[in-house]
């Protein structure tokens, strides 16, 4: 992910009133951030319950900010993030919802994915796998797992912005 500064991040979301932007609260590891091992920004606001932020590269690399809100309810069973799609989670999974952009944000519209609970599916992506068989090019695994990530968040912002 490239580099964000932290007006370009406010400037960035898409789903979220002045008041809700100027409300958030930035994590404190911000200012140390791995660029080069984040796929995603994602963090909990640590003032408002149940509430999350995520700057999503979209296919075109450009930053998405999307506001979201964690349901009250958990999935009755494990479940897998839609994002990283990590079968060996660490973390617990939540359901997220987030307003659509625009005009179908503003009538109520919402888009939901069960994502990891505090948004870890860069470093998830990023373990090893297990190598199935000898040969097994697990450094190659890995890099599509990433690959794969990226589309995945892009296409969640894709559907965020544009409803497809």
């Amino acid at each position: 992910m490239l580099p964000i500064d932290e007006k370009a991040l406010r400037g960035a979301f898409v789903n979220a009133s002045r008041k809700e932007v100027a409300d958030m609260t930035l994590p404190a590891w911000f200012d140390r951030a791995d660029w080069d091992a984040l796929d995603l920004l994602g963090w909990r606001d640590p003032r408002i319950a149940r509430r999350g932020y995520a700057i999503l590269p979209d296919l075109d690399g450009e930053p998405v900010g999307v506001l979201l809100r964690q349901a009250e309810a958990s999935p009755r069973s494990r479940a897998q993030c839609n994002w990283c799609q990590d079968v060996r989670l660490p973390n617990d999974v939540v359901f997220w919802s987030a307003k659509r952009a625009g005009a179908a944000g503003r009538k109520g519209d919402t888009v939901g994915t069960l994502v990891c609970e505090s948004f870890q599916c860069s470093a998830n992506a990023r373990k090893p796998p297990t190598a199935p068989y000898d040969g097994y090019d697990v450094l190659a695994a890995r890099d599509r797992r990433v690959d794969e990530l990226r589309l995945r968040v892009a296409g969640f912002a894709d559907v965020l912005r544009h409803g497809r």
